[in-house]
């Protein structure tokens, strides 16, 4: 009968050749250990530039630890963060032991948006969507709340938005090209189908406006704008309270930077809604 080994953690890795650790490859331990996604999703050069090294002497730490290179380490890595970090069940398991209170989480992950948000980078993110011909949204599950609140409020205020469906998804990104712009929404866990869709339509010249949770997510390559807010569990599973936050002051901007096309087209709306008698 075989048995199957579950795969040793970086720390026992790490533990398992320390002996044999450089002064600089003990730095890059240190550094990884201390910050489990610099390794998931950043590059040799990420991790070079952070504790001061270069590029071969990270391959050399990957061999050490006993990977064909830094690729089959960060794979391994992110496979890691992908069982340990965010199963809801686990949360539950363990909610009274290492989980927050919930609402100092929210406070934290409101105080993030505010930062995100400071001075003039409410403005930055908002100049490409009503520059835009179109705008494409593009959400992972757990941030869904907040894309469904940016596409109800942003296509009150513009023309030209599309919530994208995974149904449609292939006939979308095909009329999707220079001239227009994408919202991501996406944190961690990222959604594979989510960053190979911004991939799509950063190669078609979509201006990509990512909303993430790290510097280090798979979007920020793509974009060209991005922020970071902090999205907190709040019992088993993600909050849509920040993501929500986000996008309401994000279509508030727009508004505000549309003004009198903005208005018009609100009152066209509202109109609309009394002819054909929306409300009681």
């Amino acid at each position: 009968m075989n048995i199957i080994k579950k795969p040793a953690s970086t720390p026992e890795l790490v533990a398992a050749v320390s002996g044999d650790l450089t002064p600089k490859e003990r730095l890059i331990a240190e550094a990884v250990l201390a910050e489990p996604t610099l390794l998931a999703f950043g590059t040799v050069s990420d991790l070079a530039d952070r504790v001061g090294t270069s590029r071969p002497t990270v391959v050399r730490f990957a061999n050490k630890l006993g990977f064909d290179g830094y690729t089959r380490l960060q794979r391994h890595a992110r496979n890691e963060l992908s069982h340990q970090l965010s199963r809801p069940s686990e949360r539950i398991r363990h909610n009274d032991e290492k989980a927050r209170p919930a609402r100092a989480a929210l406070n934290s992950a409101i105080a993030s948006v505010f930062s995100a948000i400071e001075g003039k980078r409410l403005a930055t993110l908002s100049e490409p969507i009503v520059r835009a011909d179109n705008i494409w949204i593009l959400s992972g599950e757990t941030s869904r709340a907040g894309a469904h609140a940016f596409h109800s409020g942003l296509s009150m205020v513009r023309p030209g938005v599309r919530l994208l469906e995974e149904h449609s998804l292939s006939a979308d990104l095909g009329n999707a090209g220079q001239g227009d712009a994408a919202v991501v929404f996406d944190f961690y866990r990222y959604r594979r189908q989510v960053i190979k869709a911004a991939g799509i339509l950063a190669d078609s010249g979509v201006k990509i406006i990512a909303i993430t949770d790290n510097p280090l997510s798979p979007l920020v390559e793509l974009a060209h704008n991005w922020c970071e807010i902090e999205v907190p569990a709040i019992g088993p599973f993600d909050s849509s309270v920040p993501v929500v936050m986000i996008a309401e002051m994000l279509v508030s901007q727009v508004a505000k930077d549309l003004q009198e096309e903005a208005t018009a087209r609100i009152d066209r709306i509202e109109a609309l809604w009394e002819t054909s008698e929306v409300f009681l």
